[in-house]
């Protein structure tokens, strides 16, 4: 209690509100924007951080990640064109209410519903997070190397796509990683030759080539595309206590959904926003419904994604282990900090696990009013040419990825993974898995290494190690459970 306290004392200082505030604002600018997305701005930032202290600099990002899903409702709402995948459930009755005139009370409703679902989901993250690190320090190196695979499997098993390609993906990602030193035994490997890649390829670049840079050249495609006009009015935009009396089990069986699917590695907020629409569909007396502009709709799917943020931070700051694609560009920040996420981070930088915690929370109340008081204003952002954007967005990733390694090889790398990124999303492959498998590949080589070096080669405690048995079931189960339900569909 006494380290939360502090980080809200540090959190309240004038530098860190504003970087936090900052932080929110543009994420609700960005995740508004369709093609602009959260994953974006969190890897374009990434460079600016370099030089920050690190609670200031995950301060900022929390932020963005906060208001970028959050942000992402004002298009879905109003154009039918989600700013981020966690937004798409909205589309489905959030635009029908906007077609309606009802566009004001539309954004109201799904402005509570993520000030809600972050509320109880900073409950469930602030309760669970100490008692899991703890547990977490009693795992051992098959424990995570377990947890690793379990998290890249289901997220390639839920990826866009199918299966296979979701698993290559995870795969590429992993022999990214491969060129330079071995970290076993110091010998190169894989670097052909060539001195730039005796250290390896860097995370930014692989992280702004594969997101940022990739999409750019995917908007390009369609930089012409002009969104219609929609006005929104102040009225209306702050719900009554008695529309909040009305909603409240859906808000909290909502929330609860997503922060439970937050908590398993490798989801993400639009399974949650899924997830918590069809169960808010299937136990309504007037399904019918659903996505002709329906308000429980809304708050199903707004609540879910932005409580699937605080779960997903569970798992990051207690074990190390992404729960989305922005998870693990945030276990990169840490790493880039000299940082070792995990249960560690609890004993060793309690103002960092901590400092999440907060931020997260005031996070969600700066959400919230900036929301109410500037949404009105942040819909017109959706109506400036594409093109300045794109242009400028692409400038400041030379610049930043530059100014970091100062080596144009990185500018290079990034570029390569551009082109790379843009390649597998026309071919319908995942870059989720992809990114995640470079991330966490690292990891699962020291661990798997440190425990065969333990057991003298011997794999039996994968099987014989309660925690490893169960994440590694776990892995079994999420692999063969799509190729069951394909063979299912199939057959009938």
């Amino acid at each position: 209690m006494e380290h939360l306290l502090n980080s809200f004392q540090y959190l309240f200082q004038l530098w860190p509100m504003f970087l936090l505030f900052i932080g929110v604002f543009l994420g609700i600018i960005v995740g508004s924007i369709p093609g602009l997305t959260t994953t974006m701005l969190i890897t374009l930032t990434l460079p600016l951080t370099f030089f920050m202290d690190s609670v200031n600099a995950i301060t900022l990002l929390i932020g963005m990640y906060v208001g970028g899903i959050s942000g992402s409702q004002i298009a879905a709402t109003l154009l039918r064109m989600p700013g981020t995948p966690a937004s798409i459930m909205t589309t489905f009755d959030g635009y029908p209410m906007s077609q309606q005139g009802k566009s004001e009370r539309a954004l109201a409703l799904g402005i509570t519903s993520s000030f809600i679902g972050g509320l109880i989901s900073w409950l469930f993250l602030a309760v669970l997070s100490p008692p899991l690190a703890k547990l977490a320090l009693t795992f051992g190196p098959w424990e995570y190397f377990t947890m690793v695979l379990m998290a890249l499997v289901m997220l390639a098993s839920l990826s866009q796509g199918s299966l296979i390609k979701g698993l290559i993906a995870a795969c590429l990602g992993m022999m990214v990683h491969l060129p330079g030193v071995d970290p076993s035994i110091g010998q190169m490997r894989l670097t052909f030759g060539f001195e730039s890649l005796e250290s390896g390829l860097s995370l930014m670049p692989v992280l702004i080539g594969a997101f940022a840079v990739s999409q750019i050249f995917k908007d390009i495609i369609n930089i012409d595309t002009k969104p219609p006009q929609v006005s929104v009015k102040k009225e209306g935009l702050l719900l009554k206590l008695s529309d909040i009396k009305k909603h409240t089990i859906n808000f909290i069986r909502s929330s609860i959904i997503g922060t439970w699917v937050g908590l398993l590695p490798g989801i993400g907020a639009n399974i949650a926003a899924m997830l918590s629409y069809s169960t808010a569909k299937s136990s309504s007396k007037e399904p019918k419904k659903f996505g002709t502009g329906h308000e429980p709709g809304v708050i199903a799917a707004e609540t879910a994604n932005n409580a699937s943020i605080g779960g997903a931070l569970i798992p990051l700051i207690t074990m190390g282990i992404p729960g989305s694609v922005v998870d693990a560009i945030l276990i990169g920040a840490l790493i880039i900090h000299n940082l070792e996420p995990g249960p560690l981070l609890f004993t060793t930088n309690p103002e960092i696990a901590y400092g999440v915690i907060s931020a997260y929370l005031i996070g969600n109340i700066i959400m919230f009013g900036i929301m109410i008081f500037a949404v009105v204003h942040i819909a017109k952002v959706l109506y400036v040419p594409r093109a300045y954007l794109l242009a400028a967005i692409l400038l400041f990733c030379v610049i930043g990825i530059f100014a970091v390694g100062n080596s144009f090889f990185d500018v290079w790398v990034m570029m390569i993974f551009g082109v790379i990124g843009f390649i597998m999303e026309r071919a319908k492959m995942p870059l989720g898995p992809f990114v995640i498998g470079f991330v966490l590949s690292p990891i699962a080589e020291a661990q798997l290494r440190s425990g065969l070096m333990a057991s003298e080669g011997s794999i039996e405690p994968l099987f014989t190690r309660p925690f490893a048995a169960t994440f590694l079931v776990i892995s079994i189960l999420s692999l063969l459970w799509p190729l069951y339900s394909e063979w299912k569909k199939t057959k009938s």
